[in-house]
């Protein structure tokens, strides 16, 4: 298993140059926008789901734009906003599912702030009903069709069996069996270090029946400065088997910004891929506080 900077240092050795820009995104003025899916198609529009919220604040929103020219981005009119951080969204079963996670105050005592993964469900993206929630404590929950038509379910447990945040999966046949229950039993794949932690951001199914996993790893420094690094890896979801995670890229490459507080200078936060033959649109949340995109080598491209 290599460590974090090991992989690191073989990002670096590529010496590969991506071109990079910044959206722009119109309607939320005074608010921070990151963290987002990858841009998707609906009705002719390109839509895109992202994290929006106050820069001195943890109350979020996943909020939709729709793309109105090239890069620049408008709140989508008449769209539902959801009280969640850290949107996903993907096609399971022909039907939209929209991931995010929920914070809320614990029903016991009320000061201490709970949280948990949440998954909406609809036939299209403007009208979603609730379908279940994860364990308290479990962000970063992921769902994939399998190409045997069960429902992939990949987890991040924390504490005695995640540490600070390991990667587990499942299958379940259908959307009443993804429950938390199934999430909490899903087994953990060997991927990080003791101090490491990460989480699935997307999946793609392959056509070889893998899955393409983009994720993230990180880890603190002893300055308590946290370092995300977006990574992919590729697995099987029947053997269990998967490739060496390998880092797609590091903060310096994308365009200099902003950040949250000073300890999130060093987060790119893995928001969702466009796959494009051999290149690849990876976009990412940087610094807790704004979202960049870098056209890079497509890491599932050759598989």
């Amino acid at each position: 298993m290599r460590t974090i900077w090991e992989m690191l240092e073989l990002h670096r050795a590529k010496g590969q140059t991506a071109a990079v820009a910044r959206p722009v995104f119109q309607g939320v003025e005074g608010y921070d926008v990151y963290n987002p899916t990858a841009p998707f198609a609906y009705q002719g529009k390109n839509m895109i789901c992202v994290r929006v919220e106050k820069r001195d604040s943890e109350i979020s929103q996943a909020v939709f734009f729709e793309e109105i020219e090239k890069d620049v981005y408008r709140v989508a009119e008449g769209w539902k906003r959801y009280d969640l951080q850290d949107p996903s969204i993907t096609i399971v079963k022909g039907r939209y599912v929209l991931g995010g996670t929920e914070v809320y105050p614990h029903p016991e005592n009320p000061e201490r702030m709970c949280w948990h993964t949440v998954f909406y469900c609809g036939a299209s993206p403007e009208h979603m009903e609730r379908l279940t929630q994860g364990p308290e404590g479990m962000k970063d929950v992921r769902l994939v069709e399998l190409a045997d038509g069960r429902i992939g379910i990949f987890t991040r447990p924390q504490g005695e069996k995640g540490g600070r945040g390991k990667i587990g999966f499942t299958a379940v046949e259908d959307f009443p069996d993804v429950t938390a229950a199934a999430m909490e039993d899903a087994p953990l794949l060997d991927l990080f270090g003791r101090e490491e932690w990460g989480g699935v951001n997307e999946a793609f199914l392959l056509p070889d029946g893998r899955i393409g996993v983009l994720g993230h790893i990180a880890c603190f420094l002893p300055d308590e400065v946290r370092h995300y690094f977006p990574m992919a890896f590729v697995f099987h979801p029947v053997t269990g088997e998967h490739t060496e995670p390998e880092i797609l890229a590091e903060r310096k490459e994308f365009l200099p910004g902003p950040s949250k507080r000073p300890d999130l200078e060093d987060v790119l936060f893995s928001g969702g891929m466009l796959r494009q033959g051999d290149r690849a649109v990876l976009y990412v949340g940087v610094s807790d506080c704004e979202i960049q995109y870098m056209v890079a080598p497509n890491p599932f491209y050759e598989v």
